[in-house]
């Protein structure tokens, strides 16, 4: 999405890791593991995936 906003692939590369870490970081904080199932973010990717209905 951010090359989708013009950024280039570097600044693209930050924007993504700084997402992850903000993940990784709540992670080990609340002392709970990472669940995909809680993210839209994934629910949207697997959706995209999957041919529309007729």
């Amino acid at each position: 999405r951010a090359r989708a906003r013009g950024h280039d692939h570097p600044h693209a590369v930050r924007i993504l890791a700084r997402a992850w870490l903000f993940v990784i970081w709540h992670c080990w904080q609340d002392g709970i593991a990472y669940d995909p199932t809680q993210h839209r973010a994934l629910q949207r990717l697997l959706n995209q995936d999957q041919p529309a209905a007729a």
